[in-house]
């Protein structure tokens, strides 16, 4: 059985929503999951929700991490914390990957430190999933792990997003995009210039450079950026969907006529506030490491622990590690034939 290690230690609502969203997983899941924290606080948990006889155990860890403390120093000094202990557990083959709703710069660090990157991967890359128009999801990659890039890592991340999109999310042939700030080949800056020649030689499905107004049309299935445009976007994104909800709530409750008819649109209010819900996707996963890392938000409710498990257990069946240093080897030895053949010429 696949096991998850879950820091149940990290997130604001911890550990009930951690414990809870464990629960819930386990019971709809080919799943084991491993409770990393407070021993005393997480049997106390797990016995109010009456979860004897699931598969799951627990790892005592001493200390947290909290949200407002300095990254590395935090790393550093805590090494009992319920991150480390967490990413051990994949370390040393006890658990096949990890979720964690704690301090995302600690969960990063930790992990890559901890578990450390595949052979193949320069660099881990953060990758967020996001609705769309059409109702299938986009993969923005990468979204804060990396903020200065060379073309070699974007090309990268390209493949890694591609394998979870196939992998996570079901697409067969996963269209992939470069944003820029502009669709004509020749837009953008020297690094989207490089990059885009270089996946336009990859056996990748890649369809060129796409805007930042394109990314929720669904159009197509991976974005690729370095990490400082793509957090930009991301947060970006999560602030416009807080104020149209925002707004929307309340201009409805201000007259009458708007109250009764939020009242006959109650169904598809509740459809849109599914779809752009991040708790459905779980978590963004860190692609690249050793194990499977998937870091949620820190104010995770139960759902998003339970579907990022799921995503975990998807990413490992999927054998998303293995594919992605495959692919990725192939990709360089391709880059080594065009330079040589390049050179003969």
């Amino acid at each position: 059985m696949i096991k998850i290690a879950v820091d149940a230690m990290g997130g604001d609502a911890a550990p009930h929503s951690e414990v809870l969203g464990v629960i819930q997983a386990v019971q709809e899941y080919p799943v084991g999951v491993i409770l990393v924290g407070a021993e005393d606080r997480l049997r106390e948990e797990l016995k109010r929700h009456k979860a004897a006889g699931l598969p799951i155990e627990i790892v005592h860890a001493s200390e947290v991490i909290s949200m407002g403390e300095a990254v590395s120093t935090a790393v550093r000094k805590k090494k009992d914390s319920s991150i480390r202990v967490a990413a051990k557990l994949v370390r040393d083959g006890k658990a096949n990957g990890v979720v964690s709703a704690g301090n995302t710069g600690a969960c990063m660090a930790v992990t890559k430190l901890v578990i450390g990157a595949l052979s193949t991967v320069d660099r881990p890359a953060l990758a967020a999933v996001m609705p769309t128009a059409r109702n299938r999801p986009v993969v923005l990659i990468d979204v804060g792990a990396n903020v200065d890039c060379k073309p070699s890592h974007l090309a990268q991340f390209a493949i890694m997003g591609e394998i979870f999109s196939r992998s996570a999310l079901g697409n067969s042939r996963p269209k992939v995009g470069l944003l820029s700030i502009g669709e004509e080949e020749s837009k953008g800056n020297e690094l989207t210039k490089e990059v885009f020649q270089v996946l336009k030689a990859s056996p990748l499905n890649f369809v060129g450079n796409v805007e930042g107004r394109d990314l929720f049309k669904g159009d197509v299935d991976v974005v690729v950026c370095d990490g400082f445009i793509g957090n930009v976007a991301l947060k970006l994104s999560e602030g416009l969907t807080e104020m149209f909800s925002t707004m929307l709530k309340k201009d409805l409750s201000t007259h009458l006529s708007s109250q009764i008819g939020a009242l006959l649109s109650r169904r598809a209010f509740r459809n849109f506030k599914a779809r752009v819900d991040y708790s459905e996707y779980g978590g963004a996963p860190l692609l690249g490491v050793r194990g499977i890392v998937i870091i949620c938000h820190g104010r995770s409710p139960a759902k998003a622990i339970k579907n990022a498990i799921r995503v975990a257990h998807e990413c490992c069946a999927g054998r998303v590690n293995q594919r992605i240093e495959d692919e990725i080897k192939a990709l360089s030895f391709m880059q080594r034939n065009a330079s040589a053949s390049v050179m003969l010429n």
